[in-house]
């Protein structure tokens, strides 16, 4: 790394350290694990003697709850954003404010504003002209400023196995937001909280799918798009369109690609729509009777809460294969079908898909769904910060 880098990262760095010193009484993580891979070797170099410098986190005490000001940080993709989103809307409820952290060109900056809080960006230098893995690791260094700083640091780890960030930070953290009680052994005894991740309300009072005789697709490869997702659906409509199955298609496609798959959507002639970004999530799972997506926490989340029947294409490179537990757990419970990533071609899709095309079938699934959902976890989470920051 050359000179201009280092200085570009101390501007980051010094920038995220002023933002630290705004929060009142304590910091909200949802470390990416976009930080792993490539990266990983380069971040512990540069982190871990913070880690091992960093104060431990002041001790919960009980006492009247005054107004806060809690900073909300996490990766650039929906599914940190979105559940950071639903734990801060509770925090408003309750009379405290909340801002963010992010860049100007990541979801953050289209989710954030929209939903009434602030967002203070890092965009400056070293994240102006890297790719999405080493901003990822930039915003992930927050919690460790937080943590110098003598401000709490609660964390929130979706999967059964902690990404690196929280790996390295669990010994420090004030509080962890699990979803499965085997997390609990990266964190100290007596701070972890076994929560689910936080999903927004809409999606819990959805009601069950009344059948139509048109299925309804939803196909999603998260905020960023999936390649794969998107190919095999290109290569499905024409099966669709020649089996004579009656199908509504609605598909997230991500802006890479998305002005060519909409034109190759309106050729197919087939019912529905491609958006590159669907700001209304709730409303296009209401609508869907089957949904054909990654497998991350954050989506499987959803399809619990909504109780949809879906197919699961876990993302082969997620850190620690955790997408592939996810879905393999859905799988196990009835809820989903899986099918790997290599596997997912358009032939596969529209087979899966015509084995699935019964209402009988996709209410079984539905239900088996709903099996897995936690509610009420947005509200545990700004309950448990609000005991942090006291």
């Amino acid at each position: 790394m050359g000179k201009t880098s280092h200085f570009r990262e101390l501007e980051v760095w010094q920038r995220g350290m002023n933002m630290v010193e705004q929060v009142t009484r304590a910091a909200f993580s949802v470390p990416s694990n976009i930080a792993e891979g490539d990266t990983r070797a380069s971040t512990k170099e540069n982190l871990n003697h913070l880690s091992m410098e960093a104060p431990g986190p002041r001790p919960l005490a009980p006492g009247p709850q005054a107004p806060r000001r809690f900073l909300m940080a996490g990766g650039g993709t929906g599914g940190h954003v979105i559940p950071a989103l639903a734990v801060a809307r509770e925090l408003r409820l309750r009379g405290h404010e909340a801002f963010f952290v992010g860049t100007e060109h990541g979801i953050e900056a289209k989710l954030v504003p929209a939903e009434g809080f602030e967002l203070k960006t890092i965009e400056i230098g070293g994240l102006n002209r890297v790719g999405l893995k080493q901003k990822a690791v930039t915003l992930c260094r927050l919690p460790f400023t937080a943590l110098l700083r003598r401000v709490p640091v609660v964390v929130m780890e979706p999967n059964a196995i902690p990404g690196f960030t929280n790996r390295v930070i669990g010994r420090r953290v004030a509080r962890a937001l699990v979803s499965f009680p085997e997390t609990a052994r990266f964190f100290p005894v007596g701070r972890t909280d076994v929560t689910g991740l936080p999903v927004r309300e809409e999606f819990f009072q959805l009601p069950p799918r009344s059948w139509n005789g048109t299925l309804h697709i939803l196909i999603t490869g998260g905020s960023q798009g999936s390649r794969t997702l998107n190919n095999a659906a290109r290569k499905s409509w024409p099966l669709f369109r020649q089996s004579g199955m009656s199908v509504r298609i609605v598909h997230q496609t991500g802006a890479a690609g998305f002005e060519v798959l909409q034109e190759e959507f309106k050729r197919s002639r087939l019912e529905g729509e491609v958006a590159p970004f669907i700001r209304d999530m709730p409303s296009a799972f209401a609508a869907a009777d089957l949904v054909i997506c990654r497998s991350g926490a954050g989506a499987v989340s959803e399809l619990a809460a909504a109780g949809r029947a879906s197919v699961l294409v876990p993302f082969p490179f997620a850190a620690d294969d955790h997408q592939t537990r996810n879905a393999e757990a859905l799988e196990r419970g009835g809820a989903a079908r899986l099918v790997r990533d290599a596997e997912f071609t358009g032939e596969r899709l529209f087979s899966v898909v015509s084995e699935l095309a019964a209402p009988e079938t996709l209410e079984r699934m539905g239900q088996a769904a709903r099996q897995f959902a936690k509610p009420g976890a947005a509200r545990r989470a700004a309950e448990i910060l609000e005991t942090a920051a006291r």
